[in-house]
């Protein structure tokens, strides 16, 4: 059986189509950039219509000024970037953040569930700066398999298939992150590959110490009360701190989210059909012009009707 090294450092080498490749090369001109991440639908999916999901890792935190401390305390910075290749024009939500920012997240020595829950799912490093970085972000990536696995372990069933333990999981961090998401959403997940998220768990329990029994696949974690207890007290908290710190994050992003008057017209007009204007102002201040916007738009839906 392989390791959870082994199984993280295969995938996350793997190729990307040129068109991710070349985006991820454009975004890793920024001063500092340590590696970029690739996941979301599209990995899955492969439809470049839609918009590719990144995550910037630095030497730093990204901001300084006012907003400095914001970036270190409710990371990630979030941007949305438009970029042509090949005739074609590409869009990109880009999350940033430090490398160590990104470890202890992955580690779950935070408060935060969103970094270990994503990147337990598949990802593939697209760039990494050099030798350093990439062993730095396979071992991120490793723990954050680690830490959603040990929480699946008390939050599944006693004794179930790994496809019992993740969806448990899954539905748990959904309920506890300010996300709508429709009943059955972690099944789109699991579905497209059950034997790697199968191999992913049993390898991340073996790396974690945490001893299971297997009876033709029906798996059992093998738990102290005490153990038990501690991981569910942790995951307690989480879920209590999930909503506040995503509120939090949402209202760092009202004033901090570069692109964002971009990113909305955008999406305005691929569900609406009305095409938003954008005036250097609107880009510099959306939420000032957010209301405007949105008068123009209800006109325009008049006078269609």
């Amino acid at each position: 059986m392989s390791t959870l090294s082994d199984l993280v450092a295969e995938e996350l080498g793997q190729p990307v189509p040129p068109a991710i490749r070349a985006f991820a090369e454009h975004l890793a001109m920024r001063e500092g950039v340590r590696a970029v991440l690739f996941y979301g639908s599209i990995l899955r999916t492969g439809d470049l219509d839609g918009v590719l999901d990144y995550y910037l890792l630095s030497d730093r935190p990204g901001r300084r000024g006012p907003f400095g401390l914001a970036s270190r305390w409710l990371w990630p910075d979030v941007s949305y970037h438009e970029l042509e290749v090949e005739g074609r024009v590409l869009r990109a939500k880009v999350a940033s953040m430090s490398l160590e920012q990104f470890r202890a997240a992955a580690e779950g020595r935070t408060l935060d569930t969103t970094i270990w829950a994503r990147f337990v799912q598949p990802t593939r490093l697209v760039l990494a700066a050099d030798g350093v970085a990439r062993p730095q972000v396979e071992g991120a990536v490793a723990a954050a398999a680690v830490t959603a696995a040990r929480f699946a372990a008390v939050l599944g069933p006693e004794r179930g298939s790994a496809d019992d333990f993740w969806a448990a999981l899954f539905r748990q961090t959904y309920a506890a992150e300010l996300r709508v998401e429709a009943p059955g959403r972690e099944r789109s997940i699991l579905d497209v590959d059950p034997a790697r998220y199968a191999e992913r768990l049993t390898a991340a329990w073996t790396a974690d110490a945490l001893a299971f029994s297997d009876l033709d696949g029906r798996l059992a974690p093998q738990l102290s009360e005490a153990d038990r207890r501690r991981i569910r007290r942790a995951w307690a908290l989480r879920r209590i701190m999930g909503k506040p710190l995503n509120v939090a994050r949402l209202i760092k992003a009202a004033f901090t989210f570069e692109g964002a008057a971009r990113y909305a017209a955008w999406k305005i007009e691929r569900h609406t059909g009305l095409p938003v204007p954008l005036t250097p102002w609107r880009e510099r201040h959306p939420v000032l012009a957010a209301p405007g916007a949105i008068l123009r738009l209800w006109k325009a839906k008049r006078a269609r009707s």
